[in-house]
């Protein structure tokens, strides 16, 4: 069956922003983040910068826009719902950062480990960077909405995926600083260990 025009638009869509978010990152790397333009980006990915605001309305999200709430959300809803939430949450976590940083995915590797080094280099990337966090918690939060019925249950999943998030951050950031030498994964679930204990991460009892 031919594929649907919508679906092929957005595979398009897609294909362009990753384009141009790559041409961004590698010229952020190699003339710093403040010395290149949004002009510059456009250049480099052979679009017009009105693509490169239409796709990334400011410069910082050329660096920080990505897609890995929505990986971690289906992984989330996709879990046993009788698992405990950090149980769920961080498996979730673990197996995204697996995905993204397997051997078979080395240039989607480099690519998120120069995302990260700048977001921990660049003040106005960190600030945003909390943007990114919430909008992660959010989508972790959607992806339980049916099983928080009630205020009760809704600020329990609030407090698991915010302290889940705590220690990805934390992983990540240890990650970026020994230049992407370390496991991932691994890092993610020794720092959800430290949080909530050992078998976080293990199969449920």
């Amino acid at each position: 069956m031919p594929e649907q025009p919508s679906t092929l638009r957005a595979r398009r869509r897609a294909q362009t922003q990753r384009t141009i978010q790559a041409h961004a990152i590698r010229l952020f790397g190699e003339r710093g983040y403040d010395a290149t333009t949004m002009n510059d980006v456009a250049e480099a990915a052979g679009v017009s910068p009105m693509t490169v605001y239409r796709h990334f309305p400011t410069k910082e999200d050329l660096v920080l826009a990505d897609q890995h709430g929505e990986l971690i959300a289906e992984r989330i809803a996709a879990s046993p719902a009788g698992r405990p939430l950090v149980r769920r949450i961080g498996g979730a976590l673990v197996d995204a950062a697996a995905t993204l940083t397997g051997d078979d995915r080395a240039a989607d590797r480099r690519f998120l480990l120069a995302r990260l080094q700048l977001m921990i280099s660049t003040p106005a990337l960190r600030a945003r960077h909390l943007d990114n966090q919430y909008a992660l918690q959010q989508a972790i939060i959607g992806a339980l909405e049916d099983e928080t019925p009630d205020p009760d249950t809704a600020f329990q999943a609030q407090a698991a995926a915010g302290a889940c998030l705590a220690a990805l951050h934390t992983a990540m950031v240890r990650w970026a600083e020994d230049d992407g030498r370390t496991d991932l994964p691994h890092l993610i679930g020794k720092a959800l260990a430290a949080v909530f204990g050992d078998d976080v991460i293990g199969p449920a009892r």
